[in-house]
């Protein structure tokens, strides 16, 4: 595959783009992404529901992983139990989410969303799923890991900044 069919430009030279240049085009690029994921439209019978950032991760992992417990969930969210308690209980009381006894061990409780918001929750998140299989599809498994790594890079260097 040519770089050209990557979607991007080699230098005058035949090189590929330096850190510079890859960096202006991201600060180019990133706040049009950002601008497109905020058009995605909140379907009309969640939308008085209030929901955050931090209820779209809790609900990507429910709706694409299935019912976990909350001690799976946090560990996913890379937060604590308690903070995915409160979240979940959040998100019961509005009718999103319910418990339930798992039947192997009572003692633990299974977090789903429910029969009546999945097909609201589902449409919400499918297109931003899809955009992100049409971009991923192409890479091998090593690239897609890379690209997935360079985010979190991104992310934990973009929160570092805030913690100083």
């Amino acid at each position: 595959m040519s770089t050209k069919d990557r979607g991007h430009k080699a230098n005058r030279d035949g090189t590929e783009p330096g850190v510079d240049e890859a960096i202006r085009a991201l600060l180019l690029l990133m706040p049009r992404m950002v601008g497109r994921a905020k058009r995605i439209r909140v379907p009309e019978e969640i939308q008085s529901l209030a929901l955050a950032p931090r209820h779209l991760s809790l609900l990507s992992y429910l709706l694409f992983d299935g019912p976990m417990t909350v001690k799976d969930l946090a560990a996913r969210l890379e937060v604590a139990p308690t903070t995915v308690s409160l979240m979940v209980g959040e998100l019961s009381r509005k009718g999103i989410l319910e418990r339930r006894e798992d039947e192997s061990d009572r003692r633990r409780r299974i977090v789903s969303i429910t029969d009546g918001k999945r097909p609201s929750i589902d449409s919400w998140l499918a297109r931003g799923a899809r955009a992100w299989r049409q971009a991923l599809n192409p890479l091998t498994p090593e690239q897609r890991h890379m690209f997935v790594q360079t985010l979190r890079a991104y992310e934990a260097a973009m929160a570092d900044d805030e913690d100083d």
